[in-house]
């Protein structure tokens, strides 16, 4: 691409105060990177006409009409941030740090990383401050750096002048960059040119901004290949988060009028981090680890948006490294329809248009996400989500069977009497340890969607648990589809009757009962925990991953009031313990906490346990390790709740 004087002045002048050089910079951002870029119709030019400034207007309020809240379903909050961001607060010509904040709040952003040249200075913000999470950083020859005790965050920046910079020691890269679009086409050249001789044209250029200050500020925003091409190259070989930068300085000043202020460049492109909390370690590890994507939210909030990969073992968000099993889908979801293209390996792989897309992987790889949105006939860029990394499967091995010699098993005990075709479901398996009495009881309901699995595949759950002085309780249920809700609550309940009522023959103490169970075992767990009439026996209910409303869970809509717990939530129940994994089912964290709110607003004890680097599956095999989170955070309970 050709560069005039103008653009190389540019990038020369960009942090100079002289207001020629200042006025300059402002028309450099609003120049176009190539009039044939992808997706373009109209060169920059074009698109000041007040034709296509209002049709852009136009567009965006109906973007913003039909715009869908999306449910916030995973593990992590999406939080709006700007990254790259100046303020001068000795420099008045410049933006100050308070216009900064008060930008910030007016948006609704909750994130706010300066860059200061050769910083970061002594007196930048760092921390919470009016419920902004500010983070002090510097730039520094093409790169963002943000210290703190231990290793600093580092992002490669500014790559249209450096597209050969080696990304050692890197934590990610810019993949758009306000001053990027400061590569010019000749036409804007003469246009500018023409403009800034001519008091009558200038003043009409003026009133568009006053009037369409977004689409002024936006009409340069371009997508650039070449950029593209080299975030691809990089995720080929590992894995290299991409931001959004602002390069935001409020200092594009001239007869009074403002050409970039703050909220107009943060809205302009916003880096939307997805985290569990909104803290400074946190907002880090979450860019560390790629969980971002980047959305030019002046065409519409990208909130809500999500990209994951889902199989048996759980769902994973962006920037995960995803075990490539048979099932694994790579699925989107947008608040508003786009053109939605899925990237591996820099070629297009699938494209829809639509507010969702699923695909169903072939190989390992990394897999990026665009989505375009149609603006007055253009083909705008929107969205760019950092890669879901795919990875060959490891084999996981299943847990021994063998019993610790300081272990024993009473297997296949009926606690209720039914038709004889259900005999093998209405049967417990007790483990504990060898010559003990009064001990606390633990008893556990198994997972499988209400439709699988069976008592005898937790001996490794039962043996790990004994050992440590607990008298393990494993009962089966009938399942779905062959026996239809209430069964499972049915015999989930009665199993706890019989453990009740014939505990203590095999050492267990039936004051002393602690409940948990996995997945829809979870549910079952909440279920018999809410249960008034066993509270006098119960110490604590420890649900993990589970189901807590049924009423969109097909087998229960019949009666979802009754099967779902959250519905039998009343003061004075047992000290609750919820979990949920960080590559939790889709709905199992927001299940969780919201569970856990229901507990508290009643007046019930909670605590919730948030379980790192487990998927929905691993979570219950690895209990038998002795650091595993849930086994310790269940011990851990039980020690408190005596």
């Amino acid at each position: 691409m050709a560069t005039s004087s103008i653009s190389t002045k540019c990038r020369r002048k960009r942090n100079s105060t002289p207001r020629p050089a200042i006025l300059l910079s402002l028309f450099c951002l609003l120049l176009s990177a190539d009039p044939l870029s992808p997706g373009r119709k109209y060169t920059t030019v074009q698109r000041l006409e007040t034709a296509h400034l209002e049709a852009t207007h136009q567009a965006r309020l109906q973007f913003a009409k039909d715009r869908k809240d999306l449910p916030q379903l995973g593990v992590y909050n999406d939080y709006r941030a700007v990254i790259h961001v100046h303020a001068e607060d000795a420099d008045h010509t410049k933006g100050t740090r308070a216009e900064v904040l008060q930008a910030a709040k007016a948006l609704g952003l909750q994130v706010v990383m300066f860059t200061d040249h050769r910083g970061p200075k002594p007196d930048t913000w760092n921390g919470m401050r009016d419920g902004i999470l500010f983070i002090a950083g510097s730039e520094d020859d093409h790169l963002l750096r943000f210290p703190k005790p231990g290793a600093e965050l580092r992002f490669l920046s500014h790559l249209e002048e450096t597209p050969d910079a080696k990304s050692d020691g890197f934590d990610g890269m810019e993949i758009y960059n306000r001053h990027t679009d400061a590569k010019d086409e000749k036409e804007f050249d003469d246009y500018f040119r023409r403009a800034a001789k001519d008091p009558a044209e200038w003043a009409k250029l003026v009133e568009k901004e006053k009037q369409y200050p977004d689409e002024v500020f936006g009409a340069g925003t371009d997508y650039w290949p070449t950029i593209m091409a080299q975030w691809d190259r990089e995720l080929a070989s590992h894995p290299f988060p991409g931001i959004a930068a602002n390069d935001s300085h409020k200092n594009q000043i001239f007869n009074g009028t403002v050409f970039d202020p703050y909220e107009v460049s943060f809205r302009s492109d916003i880096t939307h981090i997805l985290a569990r909390e909104l803290t400074d370690t946190a907002i880090r590890e979450s860019l560390r680890n790629g969980h971002v994507y980047v959305a030019h939210d002046w065409l519409c909030d990208a909130t809500g948006f999500r990209f994951v990969a889902g199989n048996n073992n759980g769902v994973y968000d962006i920037g995960d490294q995803v075990p490539m099993l048979n099932n694994t889908r790579l699925t989107a979801t947008l608040p508003i329809p786009a053109k939605i293209k899925l990237i591996h390996n820099g070629a297009v792989i699938s494209e829809t248009e639509g507010s969702s897309l699923t695909y169903t992987p072939k190989e390992i790889g990394a897999y990026r996400l665009e989505a375009w949105l149609t603006v007055d006939g253009e083909e705008r860029p929107w969205i760019y989500a950092s890669p879901i990394y795919l990875k060959t499967a490891d084999q996981r091995r299943r847990p021994p069977t063998d019993l610790a010699p300081t272990v024993e098993a009473h297997r296949d005990i009926t606690y209720v009497d039914g038709k004889p075709e259900d005999a093998a479901k209405h049967k417990l398996d007790i483990y504990g340890p060898k010559d003990k009495k009064n001990l606390a009881v633990l008893v556990f309901y198994h997972g499988g969607s209400w439709r699988s699995g069976d008592r005898a595949n937790y001996t490794a759950l039962g043996n790990r648990f004994a050992q440590q002085n607990l008298l393990v309780v494993v009962p089966s249920y009938r399942l779905m589809p062959g026996s239809p809700h209430p069964a499972q609550v049915e015999d989930a309940t009665a199993a706890m009757e019989w453990t009740i009522q014939n505990i203590a023959q095999y050492g267990g103490d039936p004051k002393r009962i602690y409940v948990t169970g996995h997945s829809a075992g979870g549910h079952l767990a909440a279920y018999v925990g809410l249960n008034q009439k066993f509270w006098p026996n119960f110490k604590a209910v420890m649900p993990l991953s589970g189901v807590y409303d049924v009423s969109q869970i097909a087998g229960f809509k019949d009666d979802p009031d009754n099967a779902s717990p959250v519905k039998h939530i009343h003061a004075g129940a047992p000290p609750f313990l919820i979990t949920y994994c960080e590559n939790d089912y889709p709905s199992l964290p927001y299940q969780a906490r919201t569970f856990d709110a229901a507990l508290r607003q009643s007046g019930d004890s909670s605590k919730l346990v948030y379980v790192p680097g487990e998927n929905h599956i691993s979570e219950i095999i690895d209990v038998v390790n002795d650091n595993d989170v849930t086994a310790q955070s269940i011990l851990q309970f039980i020690k408190a709740h005596p």
